[in-house]
């Protein structure tokens, strides 16, 4: 077994154990690259072709695997709770005024602190508003059109 051997056999194992750790899909593909760079040194292969294996197989495994792999690893986020408000409807259970700087919502039942996206408009209490987006920690609101 030759000292090349040994090293790609060490960063597989580097590799595998950082993958291990994030387990975020960021080394997986090197660890692929490392196995086969140590196939061609076990096998007796020069020095540069271990590095064009271990490179050309890392990049390919990245480029035909990653958008795969990262489509199911992202199909199981969860949205944070901030995000999953967006779009919802929610009832006002103050009035909402940027002047006066008042307003809350309920939604998903939670109360937020709200606010229009303009200064002109003014929701009573009681009015169904849709979330729009989330600015900090305030929801930015309009009514619900009928």
């Amino acid at each position: 077994m030759s000292v090349y051997s040994i090293i790609w056999i060490a960063a597989l194992a580097v590799f595998v154990i950082v993958e291990m750790m994030t387990a975020a899909l960021t080394t997986i593909w090197f660890a692929g690259g490392a196995l086969c760079a140590g196939i061609v040194s076990f096998a007796g292969g020069p020095v540069w072709l271990q590095v064009i294996v271990f490179l050309a197989v890392s990049v390919l495994l990245l480029i035909l695997t990653r958008p795969l792999a990262e489509k199911y690893v992202n199909s199981r986020t969860v949205k944070t709770n901030a995000q999953s408000v967006i779009g919802k409807e929610a009832v006002a259970s103050a009035d909402i005024n940027n002047l006066q700087q008042t307003g809350q919502v309920l939604v998903s039942g939670q109360e937020w602190t709200a606010r229009t996206d303009d200064n002109d408009t003014v929701i009573t209490k009681g009015t169904v508003v849709v979330v729009e987006r989330i600015e900090g920690v305030k929801l930015i609101v309009r009514p619900k059109e009928q």
